[in-house]
Parts: structure tokens; sequence; C-alpha cells
């Protein structure tokens, strides 16, 4: 982890990864090629269910600038462009959809090593505003994440957090949904050398009184093959193999039964990466 508390979406992020980053019921193929001017191009098919969804995106980097650009099956472009550290520690991201004329945005990050902030406009006549903060160190921080809406006048967002990391563990506390959810996370490496760790998230709906535990383990076979599971008090259990079996190309393959449903056919999701 580098220096600093980072920003407010790194707040419990390494529990997250670990529960549920790469497991999907969908099926995905990616393949990414690179111009002779360094340009990169990637187009992306999903299947989900009987219906099928694919973009065609370029990147483009020039220094400190980074040009994404993105189309879709609906149409939509979608353009981003991140200036990385104009000034110290500081990045700058723009970003719109075509046709959607509301949906331009400006993003301004700031890291320093005893804080985090994040603050982003719509460029529209009444925009929403966003403001992240933490404050602290690489050890212990604290931070808030706030939306308000200028048309309306009212908060639409405001959730509040705390990270603290250890050599081994990191664990980390929420409070979501205006105060109604808190959730509380954790992740512990057992093993660097083969990558194994455990993790664990509950969270309380105050409003409906339910509880909700995941917990979930990773492990590597070799330095090419991970295998990840995970289970909730829902009865669901998940498990996946991620094998790179060229450098940056990834093939995934994802589980998930639920127990008390046993007789419905187990969800089956595929993904496949292909990188030169």
């Amino acid at each position: 982890m580098g220096k600093g508390p980072g920003l407010y979406s790194d707040i419990g992020k390494r529990a997250r990864d670990l529960l549920y980053k790469d497991y999907q019921a969908d099926h995905k193929f990616t393949v990414t090629t690179y111009t002779s001017t360094g340009v990169a191009i990637s187009s992306t098919g999903v299947k989900k269910g009987e219906l099928f969804l694919a973009d065609v995106s370029t990147q483009l980097k020039n220094k400190n600038i980074t040009t994404d650009v993105k189309v879709d099956t609906n149409s939509n472009l979608l353009a981003t462009i991140t200036v990385d550290e104009p000034a110290p520690g500081l990045k700058t991201i723009f970003s719109f959809i075509v046709p959607d004329q509301r949906s331009g945005k400006v993003e301004l990050q700031y890291q320093h090593e005893y804080a985090g902030i994040s603050t982003s406009i719509g460029l529209t006549a009444n925009p929403a505003v966003n403001f992240s903060g933490v404050v602290g160190n690489n050890a212990l921080s604290v931070g808030t994440d706030l939306s308000f809406d200028t048309a309306s006048g009212n908060f639409t967002k405001f959730n509040a957090g705390l990270n603290f990391t250890h050599s081994d563990l990191i664990a980390s506390l929420t409070v979501n949904d205006k105060g109604d959810t808190l959730t509380a996370a954790y992740y512990h490496s057992v093993s660097p050398l083969t990558n194994t760790a455990v993790g664990a998230e509950l969270s309380h709906s105050f409003s409906s009184n339910e509880n909700t535990l995941t917990i979930g383990t990773q492990h590597t076979l070799d330095p090419l093959t991970t295998v990840k599971a995970r289970v909730n008090n829902s009865g669901k259990a998940s498990a996946l193999i991620q094998h790179e079996w060229r450098p940056k190309s990834l093939f995934t393959i994802s589980g998930e039964v639920d127990a008390r449903a046993i007789e419905k056919s187990a969800k089956i999701g595929l993904a496949l990466a292909l990188k030169p």
C-alpha cells in the first residue's frame, strides 16, 4: 500500500475485492490490441441470458494525459480525459456521455501524506456535487462521502467510515444510506507467499433490522493460478478459479449455488481477457 490514507473509496476495498471481485454469472470476452503508436483498442462482449452487449474502447496516453473513448451497442459514447499530476498529488478527470447532455462531469482528486480528497461537479445548470475526504495516515484513517443535489437542495448521499491497517490485516467500519446501513469489513493476509487471505463483511440495516454476513477466502495454487470462495448467510456459495495463461491474459470460471434452492441449476460465469 502507498503512503497516506488514500481516497474514501479505498476504505474497505481489500475486503470487497476479496469477496466480490471477478465473481460473475455472465459470459464475458475481451480482446485488447495495441497499435504501433501505442493506442490500446479493446473489444468486449457480454452475454447476459439471451441478451448480448458489446462495446469498443480506445485508450491513448500522451505524457501525463490519458484519453479513453468507449462506444457501446446502444450507440452511447463515453469519453474520459485524465490529467495525472498537473501539480504534485493532484489528478483531474473530465468525462461525458453522448447523447446524454447532462452527463458531463469534472472531478478533482488530491492525495497527500495525511489526507485524500475527491470532489466532482456536474456540468449542468443545477449540478450534482459530490465530495469525499479522508484524513489520517496509512495505518488509521477516517472519512466521509457526500452528494448534494443543487436542483432540489437535498443531500442525496451521506456516508462515513474509518479504516485500520496493520501489517497483515485491514479492518473498516462504514455507515451508508444516510445512516441506515452499518457495515463492518475485515481482511487478513494469512500467507503472503501464497497470497492466502480471508475476509468477512457484516452489514446491518436499521430500517429492516436485517443482517447480511459474507465470508470468503483466496489462495494462489501457483504463480499463475488463483482460487477464491465465499458464502453468505442466505445460503449462497460461490467459487472461482482464475488462470493467467500468458502475461495479462486471464481465464476465469466462477459458479454459484443456492443451498436453500438446491433444485435450481448452478449459475456459471466465464470471462476471457486476451492481451498481447
